[in-house]
């Protein structure tokens, strides 16, 4: 190699060298002014706060703003002056509000993709790190098409079908702080994207945070096998004790053993004399061990009342139990629920609604053309000219989310008395949807993309 190649070479090499200083600086612009936003963002809601708190103040207290001091956020937080920030925004195979299911388990193949925005996380993909070990997130989101944001205290739901609630019995979108909550099925992170499945927001709704689904706080029914299980350890207060109740499952059992006695002997009696002995013999045997009397004869005491309090439920509240199930009082609500005490109820017209469940017909012409979509999954270049689906992946699993959305009945109270003649639009992914209503029925008359329909407009 001539030595002009080796000049060469080596002017090459302090180049990169050059560029990779270069690309390290930019990095660190970036940061910078990542930092800058935000403290800029922090500056805003500080002055915001000021702003309001001397508005609010009364005009004999009004200080001219000069002298006023501005409110931290944390100071604006606890007065109730919330800034809210989007985490992401959704993009949803429903772009409007029409035909949009009003619950996730509506329409299950419906799909929707979560991206978390970079000005919230530096790296937004690092706030999703064993997001995945979930099955189900909740989303708290804005409705954010709410049009003159009116709300009444007493709405009409199109489940009941006329009949007025109150606002806060109901998920009507349209009360003070619009303010939606989703339980949706996690499939898959893809960097900072989370991909949902059962959902009922629409393309382009801000979500404001996300939480997993975890059944051990938020199912009552899997309370009920938590309730029932005895006292865990952190019920009392000193560590001591939660030593000596994981260590002696024997006084854990106590309640146990007296049911089972007292099935195989109903005419038993269970004295105080009888337990007495019995706790004297097991804390004896414990302080022998663990040398710690004082505080397992608090525990020991506990556990005792614990027991003659379950006597007591047990003779005089299995026939109060069916009417608290039928219909809670108010002195129910200040005392603990053990085992099958504990309940949920809920309003028995979400479950038997006045309006029935329709039926959902497709004509010969429409089954023609949602069959004419192509899943998104799939590409060729002879068939670039037919329309395709973005979020649903075929024509069939289309066709279920139509079935869902229509046996639901999408239409308003107002639509179905005032308007029941007319012909329901909505859109589903790339594709809108024309249909009609008869007695017991939907029928789709129309399937056409999304973009040819508009052009032909």
């Amino acid at each position: 190699m001539s030595p002009l190649c080796e000049c060469c070479g080596e002017h090459i090499n302090n180049l990169n060298q050059q560029v990779s200083v270069m690309r390290k600086e930019i990095k660190n612009l970036r940061q910078m002014l990542d930092s800058a936003v935000r403290a800029n963002r922090k500056h805003i809601i500080s002055i915001q706060s000021a702003v309001s708190k001397i508005e609010l103040s009364e005009p004999g207290k009004h200080q001219p703003p000069s002298a006023a001091s501005p409110v931290s956020p944390q100071a604006a937080l606890e007065q109730g002056s919330i800034q809210t920030v989007p985490v992401g925004y959704i993009s949803s195979c429903f772009s409007v509000k029409n035909g949009t299911p009003r619950q996730p388990t509506i329409c299950g193949p419906s799909r929707a993709e979560l991206r978390i925005q970079q000005s919230v996380f530096n790296n937004p993909e690092h706030a999703l790190v064993g997001l995945e070990q979930y099955s189900h997130v909740w989303i708290i989101f804005l409705f954010h098409k709410n049009g003159h944001l009116n709300y009444k205290a007493k709405v009409k739901p199109p489940r009941l079908n006329g009949q007025r609630v109150g606002v806060y019995s109901t998920r009507s979108p349209h009360r003070p702080n619009v303010l939606g909550l989703t339980l949706a099925k996690l499939d898959k992170i893809v960097g900072d994207r989370i991909h949902l499945t059962d959902i009922d927001m629409i393309a382009g709704t801000p979500v404001l945070d996300i939480k997993p689904y975890i059944p051990e706080y938020d199912s009552p029914q899997t309370r009920v096998g938590m309730d029932s299980e005895p006292y865990q350890s952190n019920t009392y207060q000193s560590k001591a004790s939660a030593v000596s109740l994981n260590e002696t499952p024997d006084i854990l059992n106590l309640d146990y053993d007296s049911e089972t006695d007292a099935q195989s002997n109903p005419k038993a009696e269970r004295t105080e004399d009888n337990f007495g002995s019995q706790l004297s013999e097991d804390s004896s045997r414990v302080r022998t061990q663990l040398l710690l009397p004082e505080d397992l004869c608090s525990v020991l005491d506990g556990v005792k009342g614990y027991v003659s309090r379950r006597d007591q439920i047990d003779c005089e509240s299995k026939p109060v139990l069916d009417s608290l199930k039928t219909k809670p009082t108010e002195s129910t609500a200040d005392r603990p629920f053990y085992g099958e005490e504990t309940y949920s109820t809920i309003a028995g017209w979400i479950r038997e609604p006045p309006v029935a469940s329709l039926e959902v017909r497709f004509t010969p012409h429409a089954k023609r053309e949602l069959a004419e979509f192509l899943p998104t999954h799939l590409s060729g270049p002879s068939e670039s000219d037919r329309p395709r689906f973005k979020f649903l992946s075929s024509s069939d699993e289309a066709a279920a989310a139509i079935r869902g959305v229509l046996s639901a009945d999408p239409r308003s109270v107002y639509r179905r008395t005032r308007c029941k003649d007319r012909l329901f639009f909505f859109t589903l992914d790339t594709a809108d949807i024309t249909c009609w209503f008869g007695q017991g029925f939907a029928e789709v008359l129309q399937v056409r993309p999304v973009e040819r329909h508009i052009a032909s407009m």
